[in-house]
């Protein structure tokens, strides 16, 4: 009697792990740095977006290319690195990395294990843009993994953009959830994306999500192939809203691993 009465929860054992193990086994990786060299980033996966021209946010940094001191790989991470000194007319220098033409993806799964800056003023991020030519900001779709602004410290935030859905229109859709040690441990930044969802993830915890309306392309662009973005801003609307502290650079963003997945 007791073992028929197992049966069906061994079964039930047996499903669950049956199911938990091809979870596991679902994503293939596609494509990845781990950063296991020294120097510049890996040209054959990494270009620059270059320039001080504001970037649409009245950020106070210049984009450098090719410039170890704001862009290197050292001891197993990505280093970008926001520094203040004069260059072209700025008063900071920062690097805002790019996948775009090296890596673009429609769908899957991206992980980004970081360490962040801290201090009023900066605004590191973690990000996705449509890989679209040329880009139509935000008609072809923006996905924000991590967004951290420096006045609020330990404050995570995940948004998408399209032309429906955004801030400047006062619809956007966003959420945020807490790494009280977010300059001193590293984290693990995630997106899952697919047809029909949006899903971002703190450390494997999923803390927002936006789904496929199917109300058009104004709602949903993420059909597109997408690229990835790392960077520091400094200062500019949403980063400088209170204000930069001169005193606190120069500030680091330290990656580890950077990982997608299909």
């Amino acid at each position: 009697m007791k073992t028929m009465l197992l049966l069906p929860i061994l079964s039930t054992l047996l499903m669950t792990t049956t199911n938990s193990y091809s979870q596991s086994k679902k994503w293939n990786l596609v494509w990845s740095d781990e950063f296991n060299y020294n120097g510049l980033p890996d040209s054959s996966k990494w270009n620059y977006d270059v320039g001080g021209h504001g970037w649409g946010n009245n950020e106070a940094q210049y984009y450098t290319k090719n410039r170890k001191e704001n862009a290197r790989v050292e001891n197993g991470h990505l280093i970008i690195e926001a520094i203040r000194e004069p260059y072209e007319g700025k008063s900071y220098t920062s690097a805002r990395l790019v996948t775009k033409g090296k890596g673009d993806w429609q769908y899957g799964k991206i992980e980004v294990k970081a360490r962040l800056p801290i201090g009023l003023g900066t605004w590191p991020a973690i990000w996705m843009l449509g890989s679209t030519t040329p880009l139509q900001w935000p008609d072809d779709g923006e996905i924000d993994i991590m967004e951290h602004v420096g006045f609020d410290p330990g404050k995570i935030h995940a948004s998408v953009h399209c032309k429906k859905y955004y801030h400047s229109i006062g619809t956007q859709k966003t959420a945020n959830t807490m790494a009280p040690d977010f300059n001193e441990k590293f984290h693990t930044y995630a997106v899952e994306w697919n047809k029909e969802k949006v899903m971002i993830f703190l450390d494997g915890k999923e803390y927002f999500s936006f789904s496929n309306e199917h109300s058009g392309y104004q709602a949903w662009p993420f059909d597109n192939k997408m690229h990835l973005l790392l960077n520091i801003a400094v200062g500019g609307n949403w980063g400088g809203m209170k204000g930069v502290d001169e005193k606190i650079w120069p500030q680091k963003m330290e990656i580890d691993f950077v990982r997608i997945y299909q």
